[in-house]
């Protein structure tokens, strides 16, 4: 089964997630033998996919949802598409580099990775990457710490265990290359934070079967500490690797 937490706010997801830094980018090519075609799994509002399409011939992006789809920008070398990770049309060995960025705890690995040594070629890059819980300042992240954990965490999906571990324990069958250790940083009004963490899929599932939303009462006890203005600073991790043949 398909796991789709993202649909029902793709505009609001689109506004308020974070971009990848520079760095993370220069890291990836400088892995990449060939810069024929990429594919961006999981691309949601396409984030990615527009930087892989500064350096690559063809870019194919896909995602379970079309109305986050409907928020990714258009570009003449990305095709964009319906499409689950476990079971694409692509043709074997297609791929010189296939990417997923915050999304690989919502895959039936299983299945992706067999896909992945289907379509991926011998020279080939598999990266994947995903950002932990963001740090503010100490006023700030105490309170948010029991919200994410407590008012909130019966939320999550079991899957969002991976991404608190930093996907060290998920599966990643791959001769892996090692990665250095990432961050993103904003400067975020407060508006900007409460409109990233409404984005949350534990969120909106609390207002789904509580009726009320959890970040009102957050947003008030958080204000005091925040100001007008703040660093934002998000943990980044990746695992990134060649193909072996184990399927």
């Amino acid at each position: 089964m398909n796991k789709d937490y993202f649909s029902s706010h793709a505009q609001q997801y689109a506004t308020f997630r974070p971009t990848y830094p520079n760095d993370l980018f220069d890291f990836l090519f400088s892995k990449v033998a060939l810069f024929n075609r990429a594919w961006d799994c999981g691309t949601g509002n396409g984030q990615t996919a527009l930087v892989l399409a500064q350096r690559f011939t063809r870019v194919d992006a896909t995602d379970i949802s079309q109305l986050q789809l409907q928020e990714a920008p258009k570009h003449p070398i990305i095709n964009y598409s319906v499409c689950p990770a476990e079971q694409t049309l692509f043709k074997d060995f297609a791929f010189d580099l296939i990417t997923v960025s915050q999304a690989l705890h919502w895959f039936n690995l299983d299945l992706f990775y067999k896909e992945v040594n289907r379509v991926l070629s011998p020279q080939g890059i598999i990266a994947v990457w995903g950002y932990s819980l963001l740090r503010v300042n100490p006023g700030v992240d105490k309170t948010l710490d029991d919200f994410y954990r407590t008012t909130v965490g019966p939320y999550w999906d079991d899957a969002r265990k991976y991404v608190d571990e930093e996907y060290k324990n998920i599966l990643f069958p791959f001769q892996e290359i090692q990665a250095p250790r990432f961050s993103m940083t904003f400067h975020w009004s407060f508006d900007q934070l409460i409109g990233y963490i409404n984005t949350w899929s534990a969120v909106k599932k609390f207002i789904q079967e509580r009726k009320i939303n959890p970040v009102d009462e957050l947003a008030e006890k958080i204000k005091p500490f925040y100001g007008t203005s703040n660093t934002i600073v998000f943990p980044l991790f990746m695992r990134i690797g060649k193909t072996k043949s184990i399927f």
